[in-house]
């Protein structure tokens, strides 16, 4: 299973009950599991209509085996049978679930950006992830993903497999300049009479 951190906010009607309710959702998607769920904060809305009201964020952390596209597909599924209507950016919501990461790789499509791209601009998702989160993940979202080639798919793990396939560069050596091997002397030892 993938260990993954999703993004959860809502700014529209019972908006504790709207989270608690996605939490439930995710925990009945198939081949996944829910782990634990932050601290819920108070934000202001960034972006956007004026005159939203603020928002409860949190984020969940799941096992899964689900693919990225398919867990993203099932949590559209969630926010749209929790009454959620794609409306405007930033526009007010009912509920707003967001890959944040999925185990230790990047995507940059269109559809699809891992790392979550605004991470680090928004201390509503990076004050409960650093709650609940390693390290090492807190270490990934530091790092974004390259610009996406257009019509090239960048999905590209970041684990000890990658680590493996980085090359060292190594000066070369001039021959002059290398170590000769030295001959092997061999004494005899003296018989003591």
């Amino acid at each position: 299973m993938t260990r993954c951190y999703i993004g959860m906010g809502s700014n529209l009607g019972d908006r504790h009950d709207n989270i608690q309710s996605a939490v439930k959702k995710v925990m009945m998607l198939a081949h996944t599991r829910v782990r634990r769920l932050s601290t819920i904060i108070t934000s202001l809305p960034q972006g956007g209509p004026t005159g939203q009201g603020p928002y409860l964020n949190a984020v969940l952390e799941i096992d899964t085996q689900l693919t990225p596209y398919q867990l993203l597909q099932e949590l559209q599924k969630i926010e749209s049978s929790l009454g959620r209507v794609r409306t405007v950016k930033d526009a007010p919501r009912i509920i707003d679930l967001d890959i944040l990461t999925y185990g230790d790789i990047f995507m940059n499509e269109e559809a699809l950006c891992i790392p979550h791209p605004r991470i680090s601009e928004r201390d509503f998702v990076l004050i409960p992830l650093r709650e609940i989160a390693p390290v090492e993940i807190l270490d990934l979202i530091k790092r974004p993903p390259k610009p996406r080639k257009p019509g090239k798919r960048a999905v590209k793990p970041l684990g000890k497999k990658a680590k493996k396939k980085q090359s060292v560069k190594r000066k070369k050596v001039p021959a002059s300049r290398k170590a000769k091997p030295k001959k092997k002397i061999m004494r005899k030892a003296k018989k003591r009479s």
